[in-house]
């Protein structure tokens, strides 16, 4: 059975080798990532995802500000690979970086004390949707990415660079640009595993 859906989601892969190769301009990439996160689900329409979106030159900042958080963090030997890895984000179009608003959060468990634990879990679920349909709506636009987590090592600089809200937390990273590189065969564990149906 044929579903525009499931099509589209198949054409959400990681793409690692990332370009600027593409055909829409920073204004319709900004406006369709504004677009699908703004319809985007969240519980109790909550809306608390947020988003930074950087292209260019403030994109490679991104990622130098993320090589040199972890330049402590990592054995000398080894930076080599993870300067690499990050120049790849780097070489793309530009970085979504996604965030929680915590003042909705908190908001919104003071309001309904009933289920004040569930909020910060729903929170979640509300990044994850907006970050799937973010990447998701790239790919059917021909436009490559990948979800990075980089969190919580650059919050500090995120925050400082861009005057980001106290209250907004860093969830994810999704560096985006032309595919540059062919996807590899998915492969998926057997149904059996994952699914279990009655009725």
């Amino acid at each position: 059975m044929s579903n525009v859906v499931i099509e589209s989601l198949r054409k959400r892969r990681s793409q690692y080798s990332l370009g600027r190769q593409v055909k829409q301009s920073p204004a319709e990439i900004e406006a369709l990532i504004k677009d699908v996160i703004r319809w985007s689900p969240s519980s109790f329409n909550s809306q608390s995802s947020r988003a930074l979106i950087l292209f260019g030159a403030e994109s490679e900042k991104f990622w130098a500000l993320t090589r040199e958080a972890l330049r402590p963090l990592v054995p000398a030997e080894a930076f080599g690979a993870t300067e690499g890895k990050l120049a790849s984000f780097a070489a793309g179009v530009g970085t979504v970086l996604f965030f929680e608003d915590q003042a909705v959060v908190k908001g919104l468990q003071e309001q309904f004390a009933l289920y004040a634990d569930n909020f910060p879990v729903w929170s979640e679920h509300s990044t994850g949707i907006a970050q799937v349909a973010t990447w998701t709506a790239l790919a059917e636009a021909g436009i490559g990415a990948s979800l990075q987590h980089y969190n919580p090592v650059v919050d500090e600089a995120v925050a400082r660079e861009w005057n980001i809200p106290e209250s907004w937390k860093l969830r994810a990273q999704m560096p985006f640009g032309s595919n540059e590189a062919p996807f590899g065969d998915k492969t998926f564990i057997d149904d059996a595993t994952r699914f279990k149906v009655f009725g």
